[in-house]
């Protein structure tokens, strides 16, 4: 098989979860552009609709659902729904996440915290558990998480300076865990033909959207990257085609980390 047909997802169906965010618009766009029909989901149904337009409108074939990862009857109804329109999924991608408590530990509360579990942790558990089953029944599937830096490597706090921000204790939490649930679905489901695995992106700067000259965080975050940059919009794209399609056929269980060099420290 030549080498750039491995890459190609025609006749495949994948579903993006927060699948208009700021990764999951791009992670959404490069599928589609690999060639699947990307059933793009999240609770923003009229932005997840405007991408699946747009996208429609280069000529790929897209198609947004409401999903809503802090609803178990969400869920349910989002797979039987996306299983009755496409007949299948192939290809998914657990790229949602909650930050509604991104705080330091001192400030964090309960609410915050179960917030954001409901979503990045229990709702991922549950979307997996309810598609899995169909790819079983096929012997065929893949699935790949989005994790984080954040998910191999514990906050350096010094890089954020005066600016205010930082990086949530649950966030960390979550991200650690979805690493390690990838790892338990890539050897379970292995005997299935299931593929597993997850990237762990670095820092993202959305269409550049900070700037060296009044962004404190951005400078000091790229003097400590042996690339000297953040993430672009198209960094992402390359990583995900290339977990979802033939070209990684021998991979599972892998965590791809795709950070510039930043945890090569």
């Amino acid at each position: 098989m030549n080498v750039m047909e491995l890459f190609r997802l025609d006749s495949k169906v994948a579903v993006v979860t927060g699948g208009s965010g700021l990764y999951g618009a791009h992670i959404s766009a490069a599928l589609a552009q690999a060639g699947a029909a990307v059933v793009i989901a999240s609770r923003g149904v009229a932005e997840c609709e405007a991408l699946a337009a747009k996208l429609r409108g280069e000529g790929a074939d897209a198609v947004a659902l409401p999903l809503d990862l802090g609803d178990e009857a969400s869920i349910q109804s989002f797979v039987a729904q996306t299983l009755e329109r496409c007949g299948r999924i192939d290809i998914l991608v657990n790229n949602a996440v909650s930050r509604v408590g991104l705080a330091d530990l001192e400030q964090t509360e309960a609410g915050g915290w179960s917030a954001a579990e409901q979503v990045n942790g229990l709702g991922t558990m549950l979307l997996t558990k309810a598609v899995v089953p169909s790819m079983r029944e096929r012997r065929e599937g893949n699935i790949i998480n989005i994790s984080s830096i954040q998910g191999i490597l514990g906050p350096n706090f010094p890089v954020y300076g005066n600016t205010g921000r930082t990086s949530g204790i649950e966030y960390t939490y979550n991200k650690w865990g979805l690493v390690g649930m990838t790892k338990w679905l890539a050897n379970y489901y292995g005997p299935y033909n299931i593929r597993v695995n997850s990237i762990s992106p670095g820092g993202y700067n959305p269409s550049g959207a900070l700037e060296d000259d009044n962004d404190e965080f951005l400078r000091n975050y790229k003097v400590r990257t042996p690339l000297g940059r953040m993430a672009d919009d198209d960094d992402i794209k390359g990583a995900v085609v290339y977990l979802a399609s033939r070209a990684s056929s021998y991979i599972t269980g892998h965590n791809l980390v795709m950070d510039g060099g930043w945890s090569n420290w």
